[in-house]
């Protein structure tokens, strides 16, 4: 059984998608709450095995919330679910430490796959968020336009390393790095992991000394 807790400051959206989950027969909503720091609260009383975070709240926003959520309960999935699909929030939330990116038009049986996901430590990122971050970069990334946390994944991947031993090396979870990394290949534009690490032996400096060690 899938524990989750919604969390969206609309009192109509927490209805809708509390009773949209309960229908299902492997997942059930233990809590829901109308800000990030409720949520922080409910996390660390309920224990859900994923967090559904609005990102548009008051108090605490969901960036924020995400981040205390994925740095205090390490074993707590967090899949944004959001109307934003511009880079910048996409990037803020991965950075944060969010396992998963959904819109909110979308469909509910793609909604529910993708809780279903996240609970496995998988990495489900909207189609069309992708494709978001893919044309905000035309051109492949240049080393400087990668934040501090996409270098650091990828140099390790650079020097062979793989997802589970890079969350070791960073103290973050193995969705985390996938979802790094789903980010990543799009924007330096390559398509698997062969192919960045050979890009970052070449644009990160100190990576391709260590390659393979």
């Amino acid at each position: 059984m899938i524990d989750v807790l919604v969390v969206d400051d609309h009192a109509l959206m927490r209805s809708g998608l509390t009773g949209m989950i309960t229908a299902e027969p492997d997942m059930r909503v233990v809590g829901a709450a109308a800000d990030g720091a409720e949520a922080l609260e409910q996390v660390a009383r309920l224990a859900p095995h994923v967090v559904l975070m609005d990102l548009s709240m008051p108090v605490m926003d969901g960036v924020e919330a995400t981040r205390r959520i994925t740095t205090e309960h390490p074993d707590v999935e967090v899949l944004v679910l959001t109307s934003f699909s511009d880079q910048q929030r996409v990037m803020e939330a991965l950075d944060a430490g969010a396992g998963g990116y959904v819109l909110k038009d979308t469909e509910p049986a793609d909604l529910l796959t993708a809780i279903r996901s996240t609970a496995r430590g998988h990495s489900p990122l909207d189609p069309r968020v992708a494709r978001t971050v893919l044309h905000a970069r035309r051109s492949p990334a240049r080393v400087s336009e990668l934040t501090e946390r996409e270098q650091e994944v990828l140099a390790l991947v650079g020097r062979g390393l793989a997802n589970k031993q890079i969350a070791r090396v960073l103290g973050i979870r193995e969705g985390t790095v996938k979802a790094h990394l789903t980010s990543v290949f799009q924007r330096i534009g390559v398509r698997d992991r062969t192919s960045a690490a050979l890009w970052a032996r070449t644009h990160l400096p100190g990576t391709e000394e260590h390659a393979g060690s």
